[in-house]
């Protein structure tokens, strides 16, 4: 079965010349041999990829994240429609870190996108399923090389999942999009710190009717809680506006702080910095999947951890001491 090959299946080089044709249908098929974990199909997206590599990266890169209950698929149909007004090609793509277990929720949201879909100008894929949150960012990032090189200007990747997904998110974007509520005292316990140092942008959603004037209010508690974090390493402020996904209000002050944003990091040299240090970041998340894979799919160390784990229960060795004993095991095997 390690070595089976899809039917249908077509030569690199075919996927290569679709993709910089702007063919939505290779590059959906290439993301899906990005996705796999045939060996076959692994040789054949590490060929694909190398090659598409050139053509990629002349996107502004745009991480969105938010609370439950913001309006997330709303506030991202509503941005994607604006920058398709605007003359650009958007591909939404998403990191979902429990999609093994729920399969995700980027497929409903595709559904609530719906307007956004059926544009040719717009692209939505769900995220790999995977059983690790590196798993899943190393092939979003690949397909975000993809979508780049298919003609896609404009990439919003959003988490799907809570937790550690905003790290992976803000680890391969250039600006970073964190999308809250009004009625800032109480979530601004509950959001956590470090997702607000990590943002370059706020903005304050569902900012119509009743609740302009709260939202008004939430703006000004998330700016000056913002003043508080010390000046990022890009120069840039974070910003706060208010909007409203659902009437199409804000998206363009949205669009003028990233471009505003963009133009101040190619002027200071941070934005080719950190796309460099973002690629080296992601060799080394690479590295250690890789690592991660091998050990765990070595038949030796199976066969020895179910006995380990029934010995740390019952005390007779202690966890630090088994794993040690596991790693000298797999250190055999090399």
């Amino acid at each position: 079965m390690k070595n089976y090959k899809p039917k249908g299946r077509l030569a690199a080089s075919a996927y290569i010349d679709g993709i910089l044709k702007g063919d939505r249908m290779l590059l959906s098929r290439a993301i899906t041999i990005i996705e796999s974990n045939l060996e076959s199909d692994k040789v054949l997206a590490k060929e694909i990829i190398q090659e598409i590599l050139p053509y990629s990266g002349n996107s502004i890169r745009i991480g969105i994240t938010g609370v439950p209950g913001v309006g997330k698929s709303t506030f991202i149909e509503s941005f994607g429609k604006y920058l398709i007004t605007k003359g650009k090609r958007v591909a939404i793509l998403s990191i979902d870190p429990s999609s093994q277990r729920s399969k995700g929720s980027i497929l409903g949201d595709k559904t609530r996108m719906e307007e956004l879909a059926n544009m040719q100008e717009a692209y939505i894929r769900p995220s790999a399923s995977g059983d690790t949150l590196g798993g899943v960012a190393n092939k979003t990032g690949e397909t975000m090389l993809l979508c780049e090189a298919n003609g896609y200007d404009v990439i919003l990747i959003e988490t799907v999942g809570v937790g550690q997904s905003e790290t992976a998110v803000h680890g391969m974007t250039d600006f970073f999009l964190l999308l809250m509520l009004s009625g800032a005292g109480d979530e601004l316990q509950g959001i956590k710190k470090g997702i607000m140092e990590m943002a370059d942008m706020v903005v304050i959603n569902k900012a119509d009717g009743d609740n302009i004037r709260m939202s008004e209010m939430a703006r000004i508690q998330y700016q000056n809680a913002l003043h508080i974090f010390p000046l990022a390493e890009s120069g840039w402020s974070p910003v706060v506006s208010t909007a409203s996904a659902i009437k199409n209000i804000g998206m363009d002050t949205v669009w003028d702080e990233v471009c505003n944003f963009k133009e101040l990091v190619d002027e200071n040299g941070y934005f080719e910095k950190n796309r460099n240090h973002q690629q080296i970041d992601w060799m080394y998340n690479n590295i250690n999947e890789n690592l991660k894979n091998l050990f765990y799919g070595s038949a030796n160390i199976k066969a020895h951890l179910a006995g380990l784990e029934e010995d740390i229960i019952s005390a007779k060795i202690s966890p630090v001491k088994a794993a040690q004993l596991m790693i000298d095991e797999f250190k055999k095997s090399i």
